[in-house]
């Protein structure tokens, strides 16, 4: 009897989208997955409604020359290496299948995004998991990433702002990690979707320390508030852009055209305009409420630096008896662990949702553990 190859094993439902469904299932609030409940703003509708009936067919698999050229102006690199993708997660995929294969290995930190183990996996090779340090913050733990380093690592992957943590590398952490990959002539992939979404200094490019050996992953969809347009974009060091565009042209060929065409002319418009600074400053207000509303609770918080992300801690509580008993959904923190123990009571919630859901949330969250101490 014909079967699926083994590799299907790694196709389960992620945990974002399990949540979601009970999440809806159970009437749920949603601080779980982690796209916004504001809507896109009305220049890039505006200018979606512009593209359809005019730019439908193909793009080059390399992406739309004014996309690309719009990126580039944005990010200060070239458009010949910028590559548009479907989205962050087809951008890691095409990563993944271009830089390593069978025996080889790939250095992440623990938490992680849930697609990076998958997505090594699928290209044969093996994840090394390297934990990061909670004290009263989150912080990387340069000596055992370096100890991690074999002969047969071939990059070092990371977000910057950091997913799930909300933390952002300081500069020495980032120029030394950029000084590992020169000294073991690693790739570094730096996947940066969450580049405008911080709330202090704006976080290191790693490219600009590296940029021989830097691979930057970016999203219109978190700088929009789009998630579901799936546009996003690969700035490759010099001369790799046409041989990474020519992998990703083996799985979706190439982003939905109108949608290319709406974020070139959005970019330019939110930059001159202030949409991301009066981005941040809305998530801030979100932040600050959810964070001091879980404290109000007795809960341990770390504070976000960046992302819309927060960790807490929430010791014996169940994240699926939560979204059935308490009508919250968020993401238990042993779902970023692999192969290191996550802390006790680890949870993150997402505040990219109306302050109004975020203050029911806490409502809910403080019914339920007066219920369960009563």
């Amino acid at each position: 009897m014909a079967s699926l190859h083994s590799r299907t094993q790694l196709s389960k439902e992620s945990i974002f989208a399990h949540m979601s469904r009970l999440a809806a299932a159970h009437g749920a609030i949603n601080l779980g997955q982690g796209f916004p409940s504001n809507p896109p703003p009305a220049f890039l509708l505006e200018a979606a409604q512009r593209a359809i009936g005019a730019v439908d067919q193909y793009t080059p698999p390399i992406g739309l020359p004014r996309l690309r050229e719009a990126v580039a102006e944005d990010l200060g690199v070239s458009p010949e290496d910028v590559v548009i993708t479907a989205g962050g997660t087809e951008a890691l995929h095409a990563l993944a299948e271009s830089l390593y294969g069978p025996g080889d290995e790939v250095v992440m930190f623990e938490p992680y995004f849930d697609v990076y183990i998958p997505q090594a996996r699928i290209a044969g090779a093996e994840p090394s998991m390297i934990p990061m340090r909670l004290t009263d913050r989150w912080e990387v733990d340069l000596p055992a990433l370096e100890r991690a380093i074999t002969v047969r690592t071939q990059a070092i992957l990371l977000t910057n702002p950091y997913n799930p943590t909300g933390s952002v590398f300081s500069r020495s952490e980032a120029e030394q990690i950029a000084a590992l990959a020169r000294k073991h002539d690693l790739w570094i992939i730096s996947d940066e979707v969450y580049d405008e979404l911080y709330f202090a200094e704006p976080p290191v490019r790693f490219r600009e320390l590296a940029p021989e050996r830097v691979f930057t992953v970016g999203s219109a969809g978190k700088r929009l508030e789009a998630t579901g347009w799936r546009i996003g974009w690969i700035v490759t060091p010099p001369g790799l852009a046409s041989k990474i565009a020519g992998m990703r042209q083996w799985s979706s060929f190439c982003s939905a055209a109108p949608l290319q065409a709406a974020v070139a002319e959005a970019l330019p418009i939110a930059r001159k305009t202030g949409f991301y600074q009066e981005l941040r400053e809305s998530y801030g207000r979100r932040k600050d409420l959810l964070e001091q509303g879980l404290r109000s609770l007795g809960l341990k918080t770390f504070a976000p630096a960046g992302t819309y992300f927060l960790t807490t801690l929430l010791p014996d509580l169940d994240a699926e008896r939560l979204v059935r008993e308490a009508g919250v959904a968020i993401i238990p923190g042993s779902a970023f662990y692999l192969q290191n123990p996550a802390p006790r009571g680890l949870f993150r919630f997402a505040f990219c949702k109306t302050a109004d859901e975020i203050a029911q949330a806490l409502e809910r969250l403080e019914r339920y553990l007066k219920q369960i101490k009563a």
